[in-house]
């Protein structure tokens, strides 16, 4: 299997088209080569292509901001000699200044299939600076390692945020390169648009699905984004940044786990299994035991639900993620009706709007789990028709 990467750099046809341009690239530390070569160097070292500037997401083009919310400076790469800029520091877009520096830029960024992933975002806040500017843009295509799955409810008009980019659910089932062509339908933006696609992709095969295992590394796309594991369930556990539960993060677990010192694991898992037993297909739950050494109750032996998601209980086609999460937190308020689940903060410089809720798209799930009527057959009369209309609405633009 070749990634977008993997052909530019092979290919001098695939490059022919930028002579004379000049390049930039949008990266973070995931955009390797097979032999983990970054492409920043990689590019760098090809003698037709002129790279004149670099661009870092949220945590940085190096990945060392650990937390969310945590801003990178622009700086000027010691070894290229060239500036890198940040659009996760004082800008999210680029500014005309940016701009000034590139022809084409070049977007290697490895995904995880997943709404609330900002790198999505980002690759729509640059289309549409690029299709202002008269810049291009190409993406060098990556897997999704989630594969094509759909799943979770549809974000709503007017719950745009930088963690919200557009009217998908929570699992798009998108590579990058296929979500910048209905970014660039829906937005009806006029823009020189390319995809260097994968070669050899599929989705539907074990025993990665999604990723190539067995034949890539993993590299962490973000900080806490450590392994395949934490990739399947980022779709549902990222919720837990929007409630006081911890997510694991401190811990070598982030995102695979939820718990809090004040909590009966084994209850949860009881009830959840009792609460809508189907939702928990193609993983186990298992309780665990963590302390953060960092975050949320820092220092405070938490009780815990790892969900596993390795062979052999792993199930690609039957595991939903946004679902398993969604139950926990049922199950959670129907144990402790009166427990302090959801935090309150400007999430993401959301202000007005609890975390929950810009995560989700709308306060429909936070509604959903604080109904003690509601059933899991009523989230699923809400969400299905979101999958399912999702699922038409992306057809046009699957590459692979």
């Amino acid at each position: 299997m070749k990634f977008g990467l993997d052909r530019f750099l092979n290919d001098s046809t695939l490059r022919a088209p930028l002579a004379g341009k000049r390049v930039a690239l949008l990266a973070h530390p995931a955009s390797v080569t097979p032999d983990l070569t970054h492409a920043l160097d990689a590019i760098a070292a090809l003698p037709d292509v002129q790279l004149t500037a670099a661009f870092g997401p949220q945590h940085g083009i190096k990945g060392d901001k650990q937390d969310n919310m945590m801003e990178s400076p622009d700086f000027l790469d010691p070894i290229h000699g060239i500036p890198v800029f940040s659009l996760y520091g004082e800008v999210r877009r680029p500014t005309d200044a940016m701009l000034a520096t590139f022809d084409v830029l070049l977007v290697d960024l490895q995904d995880l299939g997943c709404r609330i992933y900002t790198f999505i975002t980002t690759l729509r806040y640059v289309l549409e600076a690029a299709a202002q500017h008269g810049k291009s843009v190409w993406v060098l295509d990556r897997p999704n390692p989630a594969g094509r799955p759909v799943e979770g409810l549809s974000l709503r008009a007017g719950w745009e945020s930088f963690v919200g980019a557009g009217a998908m659910p929570m699992r798009h089932g998108l590579t990058m390169g296929e979500l910048g062509l209905w970014f660039i339908d829906q937005l009806k933006l006029d823009v020189d648009y390319r995809v260097i696609t994968l070669q050899g992709w599929q989705p539907e095969s074990k025993p990665g699905y999604g990723w190539p295992l067995g034949e890539r590394e993993w590299v962490n796309p973000s900080p806490n984004a450590p392994n395949l594991s934490m990739a399947r369930c980022y779709a549902g556990t990222v919720m837990l940044e929007g409630a006081t539960l911890s997510e694991g993060r401190g811990t070598t677990r982030p995102l695979e786990l939820f718990g809090a010192p004040d909590i009966d694991a084994c209850a949860v898992i009881r009830t959840m299994q009792a609460m809508a037993p189907h939702w928990l297909h193609g993983c186990i739950l298992r309780e665990c035991w963590f302390e953060p050494t960092f975050h949320k109750h820092v220092g405070k032996l938490c009780a815990g639900v790892q969900i596993h998601v390795e062979a052999p209980h792993y199930d690609y086609a039957t595991f939903r993620p946004w679902r398993v999460q969604a139950l926990a937190f049922k199950a959670i308020r129907q144990l402790y009706p009166d427990y302090a689940l959801w935090r309150d903060f400007p999430y993401e410089y959301a202000f007005g709007k609890l975390p929950i809720d810009v995560i989700n798209g709308s306060p429909l799930l936070r509604e959903w789990v604080d109904d003690a009527q509601a059933s899991p057959a009523d989230l699923d009369a809400l969400t299905i028709p979101d999958e399912q209309a999702w699922a038409e609405a992306r057809q046009p633009f699957l590459l692979y």
